[in-house]
C-alpha cells in the first residue's frame, strides 16, 4: 500500500489549526500526519502530547514523530508511550526514530552527550528493546550497553512499525537490521545522490540478517508546490523536486513508486514547513488517489 500524509512544524499557538488540518486530512483519506520532535524549543508543541490529542479527535489517520528525538526520550518509556497510543487509537501510530542530531541543544536539556558512533549504537539497541516491550510475552530482562531492564512486562499490544531518519553508513545499516522503514534525511528524494548511495547500505544489511529489502519501506518527506498550471521545470538546478501541476505530481510520484519502490510520501510546504490548507486538500483528493490508481494499472 502506498501511503500519503503531511508534515507539520507546529508552534504553541498553532494547535487549533493543526487539529483542523488533521481532521480534514482524516476525512479526505490521507494515511498519516507527522510532527517534528524538538523538545528543547519552548515555542513548539510537544510531539507526543500533540499526536495523542489529534488521534483522540480523528478516526482513521495515523500519526508519528518525524523523527523521535531518542536521546531525550528513554527507550522503555517511549515503548510505553507508543504502545499506549496504539491501544487507544486502534493501531494508528508509527514510531519514527532518530539517533539525535542537534547535540548541543540536546545536551542543554541535561542529557549526557554521546559520540556519533555511540548514539547510533544506542539507537539500534533502543529499537530492539522497544520491539521486545511490545506484543506481550514474558517479562523482559535486557542487558545492553545503553539500556538495562530487569523483568519488565511487555505491553500486550503489537508494536508499531519503526521508521528511521538514518543518514550515516552505520545508522543506515542499523535500519536494515532492525527497522521497518526509512525516511531519507534532508528531504532527499528517489533521484538524489543520497538515496542512490544510501539505500543499498540498508538493503545489504537487511539481507545479511536474512531479511527481504522490500520489507523496509522508503518514505519521502517531500516539499513542493501544487500549482494550477504545469511548470516548465519540476526540478531545480540541483535536481531537487520543486512541484508542479496535479498531473506533474502524479506522473512523478507514480514513477517513484514503479521505478524506485517508493512506498510513502509526506507533503511539506516548499520551504519545508506545514503545507497550506488548499494544497493539503488537493494532495489528498486529487494527487493521492490518482497515484494509487496509476500504480495499480501499471503492468
Amino acid at each position: 500500500m502506498i501511503l500519503f500524509g503531511f508534515g507539520a512544524h507546529s508552534g504553541i499557538d498553532d494547535g487549533p489549526e493543526l487539529l483542523r488540518m488533521a481532521q480534514q486530512a482524516d476525512r479526505d483519506g490521507l494515511d498519516l500526519f507527522s510532527l517534528s520532535d524538538h523538545p528543547y524549543l519552548g515555542g513548539r508543541l510537544d510531539a507526543y502530547a500533540s499526536i495523542g490529542f489529534i488521534l483522540g479527535r480523528t478516526r482513521h489517520i495515523a500519526g508519528f514523530a518525524n523523527v523521535t528525538n531518542l536521546p531525550t526520550r528513554p527507550a522503555p518509556m517511549l515503548a510505553r508511550t507508543v504502545t499506549t497510543l496504539s491501544a487507544l487509537s486502534g493501531g494508528r501510530i508509527v514510531l519514527g526514530m532518530g539517533a539525535g542530531g542537534l547535540w548541543d541543544r540536546i545536551a542543554d536539556l541535561g542529557v549526557p552527550r554521546l559520540s556519533p558512533g555511540a548514539a547510533v549504537d544506542a539507537f539500534e539497541e533502543a529499537i530492539v528493546l522497544i520491539k521486545r516491550l511490545s506484543g506481550g510475552g514474558p517479562p523482559v530482562t535486557f542487558r545492553g550497553r545503553y539500556h538495562q531492564l530487569e523483568a519488565i512486562e511487555p505491553a500486550p499490544v503489537a508494536g508499531p512499525a519503526v521508521w528511521t531518519g538514518s543518514v550515516g553508513p552505520k545508522s543506515l545499516a542499523a535500519t536494515g537490521r532492525v527497522a521497518d522503514g526509512w525516511i531519507p534525511g534532508h528531504a532527499a528524494d528517489w533521484l538524489s545522490e543520497r538515496y542512490r548511495t544510501s539505500r543499498p547500505l540498508i538493503d545489504e544489511a537487511a539481507m545479511a540478517e536474512g531479511r527481504l529489502p522490500r520489507e523496509i519501506r522508503s518514505i519521502f518527506n517531500l516539499p513542493g508546490r501544487i500549482t494550477d498550471r504545469p511548470l516548465a521545470a519540476t526540478r531545480d538546478g540541483d535536481n531537487r523536486w520543486v512541484g508542479g501541476s496535479v498531473a506533474q505530481w502524479v506522473e512523478e510520484l507514480t514513477g517513484a513508486v514503479l521505478e524506485h519502490a517508493a512506498s510513502g510520501f509526506m507533503l511539506f510546504s516548499p520551504k519545508g514547513g506545514t503545507p497550506d490548507v488548499k494544497s493539503l486538500r488537493r494532495w489528498a483528493t486529487e494527487i493521492a488517489p490518482a497515484v494509487r490508481e496509476a500504480s495499480k494499472k501499471a503492468p
